[in-house]
């Protein structure tokens, strides 16, 4: 039997070692961050399969059907989207704490569950008495807004294949986690897996999802970089508001 890779990995940047000691790339920003150790993953997830029958088109022969982008309602949100929410696409939202991503996410899930059928809002850091107190605040009561205190992810996409929503809001990615992958809640691992499972799911149902990153006290996304390159648009939310422009990842 092969002997077990074992890979030590900064939790603040990615960088990965096959030896136990600090991160060198954070070390040049004069950070000191251990390396942690990280097990293989025991078996291959089994990750959702794009939809049987898809090939190669021309770009020519791709029509965009009515209702491809759906408008938020919101001016400000809908500008930097370029218009509203494209169908399969993963927007994330960063923000320091208390910047109000929360309470934008949920005003605009209300809003677009009136014309665009279920939405699920999805917490791991809320309940659903908190989550209930600040739509009642916002005047939200719309009957195709569903909620769902979870983070276990596999069960998230058992609720997302019986339920079909249209849209899915994940608050926040660093609270979601796999089961066999064998690290915590927002270790770079288990970012990285969530937020590609989350990416597969949206370009195969045709669900656009919204992502909710933290922020780190130096203003990036806590996590690691590629999850701005899985998504399609990263939103860095301010105290003031939405930031004028969009860093499009892709």
């Amino acid at each position: 039997m092969a002997r077990e890779r074992v890979v030590y990995r900064c939790q603040a940047c990615g960088f990965a070692s096959s030896k136990p000691g600090t991160c060198p790339d954070c070390a040049r920003q004069g950070d000191y961050v251990a390396l942690v150790e990280e097990r293989p993953q025991a078996s291959k997830s089994a990750r959702p399969a794009l939809a049987s029958g898809v090939r190669p088109q021309r770009l020519a022969e791709i029509r965009i059907e009515a209702g491809e982008r759906v408008a938020t309602g919101i001016g400000e949100l809908d500008r930097v989207l370029g218009g509203g929410m494209v169908k399969g696409s993963l927007v994330l939202v960063g923000g320091e704490p208390g910047a109000g991503k929360s309470t934008l996410l949920v005003q605009v899930s209300g809003a677009l569950a009136e014309r665009s059928g279920p939405i699920l809002y999805v917490s791991g850091e809320e309940s659903a008495a908190q989550v209930k107190l600040r739509a009642e605040r916002l005047g939200i009561t719309s009957e195709g807004l569903y909620f769902l205190a979870e983070t276990d992810l596999t069960t998230i996409e058992g609720h997302v294949a019986q339920l079909a929503p249209r849209i899915l809001v994940v608050d926040s990615i660093q609270t979601m986690f796999l089961p066999e992958v064998e690290s915590a809640p927002g270790s770079v691992s288990q970012v990285r897996e969530c937020g590609a499972r989350l990416m597969v799911q949206a370009k195969a149902r045709g669900m656009a999802t919204f992502l909710v990153g933290h922020v780190t006290k130096e203003g990036t996304l806590a996590g690691p970089r590629v999850l701005e390159h899985l998504v399609d648009t990263v939103l860095y939310f301010e105290a003031s508001g939405i930031t004028p422009t969009a860093c499009c990842a892709r």
